[in-house]
């Protein structure tokens, strides 16, 4: 979470106060507990379909923070080698990520393809995909999640409800007692996680839905609501958000909370913690230095990239 935080400071100073980094970027700070409590309950082996907030979703997976910011700086060492940008920079096949998507709710159908090739192949394997409280009124969740209940998928949804689509309050376009209860309407297993804020709590949740979608129960559900810091994308100020609101979440911080605990049961020091996080900031100075000197991609290797209809290398076609 510490990791999550930091880097995602460092990519806002970058953009806001430095100028060295352009474009949308939208930071996870605040919601750090539910991509480390998810994902810290799964295997590795188990395959992550994130979003375009997703640079929690891969530092909690374990993807290097110097690959993620050199793919911030568009450069070759980057996780899709400087071709993304933030939005698709959670992408790592090597770590299980397949899928880093920028279109709400989307990752929701293809998470259903990932989970039908699972069943298909007996592997004892489960998708997690990942998705905000204004991915739920789009077709592709409904679709979705039903199929995932039909085909009894090893689906595991994650709905990060941050009470916010944009700049949409939760209130004013979801109706109903909550995102948990669509998914248990489709006969899902559903978890809500009233304070999404509290790492152990989404830990145990995700705990709890990764054992029955292993037991070839089908589908599980979990709605964690939780607050971003800050407004939706970099550029954004929050300004529609009411004062009292901010400030009720700012008191739930998920880091300070959970380092008091640990601090209050004699499980880490504040000199412990210091330690830590001055290692966090050397390790991203290191990260910001090395994408400002690594190279892009040559351009004629970008051909590679580029697909034609049936199936061969725009290089080759051309």
């Amino acid at each position: 979470m510490l990791e999550a935080r930091r880097f995602e400071e460092m990519v806002e100073r970058l953009f806001l106060v430095e100028g060295k980094l352009i474009g949308p970027a939208h930071l996870y700070l605040g919601e750090e507990a539910v991509a480390a409590g998810v994902i810290g309950a799964l295997r590795e082996d188990d395959v992550i379909v994130s979003t375009y907030r997703g640079h929690g979703h891969a530092i909690a997976r374990g993807v290097s923070m110097k690959a993620l910011m050199a793919e911030l700086f568009g450069k070759i060492t980057g996780t899709c080698k400087g071709l993304s940008g933030s939005m698709h920079s959670a992408l790592s096949v090597e770590h299980n990520i397949p899928m880093a998507t920028a279109i709400v709710g989307s990752g929701i159908p293809i998470a259903c393809g990932v989970g039908l090739a699972l069943k298909y192949r007996k592997e004892d394997r489960i998708a997690a995909v990942f998705f905000g409280d204004g991915a739920v009124n789009t077709g592709a969740f409904n679709e979705g999640v039903n199929l995932a209940a039909v085909w009894k998928l090893p689906i595991l949804f994650v709905c990060e409800n941050n009470l916010y689509a944009l700049s949409v309050p939760h209130k004013k376009s979801f109706a109903g007692e909550s995102i948990a209860a669509r998914g248990a309407c489709y006969g899902i297993k559903s978890f809500l996680v009233e304070d999404g804020n509290d790492v152990i709590a989404v830990y145990y949740a995700a705990s709890k839905a990764a054992e029955y979608i292993r037991s070839g129960n089908g589908p599980a559900f979990i709605e964690c609501r939780t607050y971003r810091k800050k407004g939706h994308g970099v550029y954004d100020t929050a300004w529609y958000r009411p004062k009292d609101e901010v400030e009720f979440w700012m008191k739930k911080d998920p880091i300070d909370r959970f380092f008091k605990k640990l601090k209050s049961l004699g499980i880490i020091t504040e000199d412990e913690f210091k330690r830590w996080d001055e290692e966090i900031a050397s390790i991203l100075e290191e990260a910001v230095k090395e994408a400002e000197e690594a190279p892009i991609m040559p351009f004629d290797e970008m051909w590679d990239y580029l697909y034609v209809s049936g199936g061969a290398r725009y290089g080759e076609w051309r």
